[in-house]
């Protein structure tokens, strides 16, 4: 018999168990339309970088765990299995097998091995496995070997249909169709001992477990072959297996084995406890046949009939998803009578031999679930009820039970928020409830609520803010209620009040408050404006579980102090709902969190023994690509033209994470430092100059690996090169010659047109001296002319005078030949032509083309005429020129008005002024 402490510990454990079997690891799932492919993939393998190589219907696919890129045979034929040995993944095809190669720049190559086999013909084969034995690689069709060693191949041509080989206890156990197994000897194949349970089985897998080979069938189930000894194996998965269709055997490190089936996706059997996880689309993967498996440290990947799957193993958090919708949003869990019971919008759930089962009765929305004095209680929409197993009691018909408290230093009394105000419970001795509604001014919804003393309770209203509510001794009346609005208050909607440490706290608009009894008032809470922005999940004595609002939705364990973790698990976080989320702590280690579809459950001391065993791997820095080019990382002296340097990519990958988190640093003309979710990392117009980037992964603790770095230098614009800056310095050279030769040449141009401007000003000084000289010469001249004419006016007015004079004492002479005599002589001094000769020489050197123009355009102008016009021009007066003319005033004037006929002037004009101004 079972002592009563090994009871108590088998009670514990079976819904533990229980939930288990649906609690499930994450699975990420890889469609065609994303890897590029086609939808089946029949064979998986990794290199010891953990990147990825699927034999796919259209090629050999390729993901470095960032990126996935399709590589074509030449004959563009299905690839049916692939191996990675070294720096070689070798795959078969249809008479077709060989390796591909990475070139310098990591684009894979591929070389064909089928030319090296001699005196064999193909006969429609396509090579289903590829198997390392050794040095050797052997290639298995269904109806031969092919064994690859040192450039040779060697092939086993048996009569047998060939499904499977495997290396065991230092042997090639070949599995042949229907009719056992058989071992290589001598190139050939010999049929081992005891081998009537496998006749008429088709095999179509062996796996080496910790017994003996596993041997798989399709429609029989599994043998172990232990030494010579073959049996059927005794394991409950094994009549699922013949069910379902066993197709692939994966033995994990998990101490787990993989059976992947035709029908029914993959079991995860645990041979200690005899259970299994089932992996199928139910439960998340996209496909029920599985066509391949594969473990590379902690993941699962799986081949599908249509896609690709990953699966993390031993992950400290596991998933119940509801993928059909029934169970919609989660708002509680509880543990009662050893069942998990769920509450959703939908109602309440429970779980029951591994299944889960519909509440009859609670449909609608349900709030809160509370084990309260050894009862379920269950705050729904439209009351509260209390669970029996699987059936429903009311207990309260206030609509809406949002949270129930116990009331402090009070046996069996309990308040809960509703729609409509505070209900108060108190269990009677006969186990019912006695219900009541508190009277007073509450009656607003209260969805939070928590007390300070026994009769002052703190309550949230969801949209009005929140209250401190005085309450009698019998908790059936509000005395009074005060609401805080304040400058320091938080805003009114959507508060969350706790009670931590007999503190009252508050967490709203992203920030943490709490209650100064002393002061009454509200003040931020110091020890938690760390954790602004964080909302509170759960807490108790020793430690805090808070949850990041923004976009990154991490979860923090800590106690405040040296302890802390962090997890940032990338599908809790897309599945945590703000506002909604809820913890639920079933020990120290374990704890379960509502989810938007379903609930997480937590392994704490699970995921402190990962982090402290497991050491991050550092990222790979796959290339650097430019707006032309992709340059490999490991070039020295990487340098990008600057032209096409506005747009760079750095491709980096963690193949051994799944959705690997990445945190970068570059140093250079332009810093920049953050977090990224994918390996394409992008920098825009980044200045010229040398560069230098690290980047590590990132852990679910956001602690970091070592990092990887490479320099890389962005080349200066051609406006700035060495070439474009010597030619501007000679430029520069040049510009100073040029401008100093400008300068020079300017200069002298300055002193010539000086030069010049001062001759030219000389020459006009001298000009106007000249000018002045010849205009007193000119005056001088006029003036000598003016008075000698005048003088001879006066000369021949005398002597006209005189001979006047003569004329009127004509008879006074007594001699009248002396009286003709002096008429003669003085007529003669009148009429003397040197003075007019004088005159002329004069006037012609004033105006000395006058009268040459005048006779030009007036031919008929008489010497006469000629000297009257002279007289005019010097703007003599008719007084004046009537003495030097000989001539009276009345001649003078009679002269003038012939003249003026003769030079066909109008009478209205003057003719002096015509001839000045001829």
């Amino acid at each position: 018999m079972l002592n009563s402490s090994k009871i108590l510990i088998l009670l514990y454990l079976i819904p533990a168990l229980t939930i288990a079997q649906n609690l499930l690891p994450p699975i990420y799932n890889y469609k065609p339309l994303e890897y590029k492919g086609a939808s089946k993939n029949w064979g998986l393998s990794v290199n010891e970088k953990g990147e990825l190589f699927v034999a796919n219907n259209k090629g050999l696919l390729y993901f470095n765990g960032e990126k996935w890129s399709l590589n074509k045979l030449p004959n563009n034929t299905i690839i049916r299995s692939a191996a990675s040995v070294g720096d070689r993944i070798y795959t078969g095809s249809y008479e077709e097998f060989g390796f591909w190669k990475k070139n310098k720049t990591g684009v894979l190559e591929y070389t064909s091995l089928t030319h090296l086999i001699k005196n064999h013909l193909f006969t429609s084969e396509e090579f289903w496995e590829i198997l390392q034995v050794d040095n050797k690689i052997l290639f298995r069709s269904f109806s031969a070997i092919y064994i690859y060693e040192n450039d040779k191949i060697t092939v086993i041509d048996p009569q047998e249909i060939i499904s499977d080989i495997i290396a065991y206890k230092n042997r090639i156990i070949v599995a042949a169709g229907t009719e056992g197994l058989f071992e290589i000897k001598d190139e050939a194949i010999v049929p081992l001992d005891n081998q009537g349970l496998l006749v008429d089985k088709t095999i179509t897998d062996m796996v080496i477990i910790e017994n003996g080979l596993l041997i798989g069938t399709k429609l029989n189930g599994c043998y172990l072959l232990d030494d010579a000894k073959l049996e059927p194996w005794k394991a409950m998965v094994n009549d699922e297996l013949k069910m379902h269709q066993l197709n692939k055997i994966l033995n994990l490190t998990t101490k787990k084995i993989a059976f992947g089936t035709i029908k029914n996706g993959v079991y995860l059997f645990d041979p200690d406890t005899q259970t299994s996880q089932v992996l199928n689309k139910e439960s998340g993967l996209q496909n029920n046949t599985v066509l391949a498996m594969l473990q590379f440290n902690n993941q699962l990947w799986l081949g599908l009939d249509n896609g690709i799957a990953r699966v993390r193993l031993n992950n400290p958090i596991t998933y119940y998803t509801d993928y059909y919708g029934t169970l919609g949003m989660v708002y509680d869990m509880a543990f009662h009578n050893n069942k998990l019971y769920v509450g959703s919008n939908t109602g309440v759930f429970y779980f029951e031999n591994n299944e889960l089962k519909f509440v009859e009765g609670s449909q609608g929305h349900v709030w809160d679930l509370e084990v309260v004095a050894d009862n379920l209680f269950c705050g729904h929409n439209t009351g509260t009820y209390k669970l029996n197993h699987t059936k429903l009691e009311k207990v309260s018909s206030f609509s809406g039970g949002y949270e129930i408290k116990k009331i402090p230093e009070q046996n069996s009394s309990y308040m809960q928020g509703t729609y409509n105000g505070l209900v108060k419970y108190k269990k009677r001795e006969d186990d019912s409830w006695e219900v009541t509604k508190v009277d007073g001014d509450v009656n607003f919804p209260i969805k939070q609520l928590c007390f300070e003393t026994p009769n002052i309770l703190w309550a949230a209203h969801p949209y009005k803010g929140f209250y401190r509510i005085h309450i009698n001794n019998d908790f059936d009346e509000v005395v009074s209620i005060k609401q805080y609005i304040g400058e320091n208050a938080p805003s009114e909607f959507n508060i969350k009040i706790y009670n931590i440490k007999n503190q009252i706290v508050f967490f709203n608009d992203k920030t943490w408050y709490k209650y100064d009894p002393i002061l009454d008032r509200i003040i931020l809470f110091e020890e938690f404006q760390k954790f602004n922005n964080k909302e509170l999940l759960f807490f108790d004595d020793s430690y805090f579980w808070f949850v990041d609002n923004e976009e990154e939705k991490e979860i923090i364990h800590t106690n405040l102090k040296t302890d802390s973790l962090l997890i940032t698990d990338l599908q809790l976080r897309e599945r945590l709902v703000s506002d909604s989320q809820n913890m639920i702590k079933l020990s120290d280690s374990l704890a379960f969190i509502t989810l938007s579809d379903g609930f997480a459950k937590i392994n704490r001391s699970q995921f402190q023994k990962q982090l402290d065993s497991f050491a991050l791997p550092t990222p790979t820095l796959n290339f650097i690509k430019d707006e032309k080019d992709t340059h490999t990382v490991n070039q020295n002296a990487l340098k990008i033209p600057f032209k096409y340097s506005h747009d760079i990519t750095i491709e980096v990958a963690s193949p051994e994470l799944i959705q690997p988190r990445y945190h970068y640093k570059l140093k250079g003309p332009k810093n920049y430092e953050a977090y990224a979710t994918n390996g394409f990392i992008n920098f825009q117009n980044l200045p010229y100059g040398d560069y230098f980037f690290n980047v590590s992964t990132v852990g679910i603790d956001n602690e970091t690996s070592s990092p990887s770095t490479v320099e890389f230098k962005i080349s200066p614009p051609w406006y700035l090169s060495k070439i474009s800056i010597a030619l501007y310095i000679l430029m520069a050279i040049a510009g100073v010659f040029i401008v100093r030769w400008y300068n020079a040449r300017k200069l002298e141009r300055k002193r010539e047109e000086l030069e010049l401007q001062m001759k030219k000003e000389q020459k006009e000084k001298l000009a106007t001296l000249e000018k002045e000289k010849l205009a007193k010469e000119i005056k001088l001249k006029q003036n000598e002319l003016a008075s000698t004419t005048l003088n001879i006016a006066k000369k021949n007015e005398m002597i006209l005078e005189l001979k006047n004079m003569l004329v009127l004492h004509k008879d006074k002479f007594s001699n009248s030949q002396r009286y003709r005599s002096f008429i003669k002589k003085l007529n003669n001094s009148v009429k003397d032509t040197e003075d007019w000769k004088r005159f002329e020489v004069n006037f012609k050197e004033l105006h000395e083309d006058f009268f040459e123009r005048l006779l030009k355009k007036y031919p008929t102008l008489t010497p006469k005429d000629l000297k009257l016009c002279a007289y005019l021009k010097m703007n003599l007066s008719t007084k004046e020129i009537a003495p030097l003319m000989a001539i009276t005033i009345r001649g003078v004037e009679i002269h003038r008005y012939r003249l003026r006929k003769k030079l066909q002037i109008d009478s209205t004009k003057n003719l002096s002024n015509f001839l000045i101004t001829f």
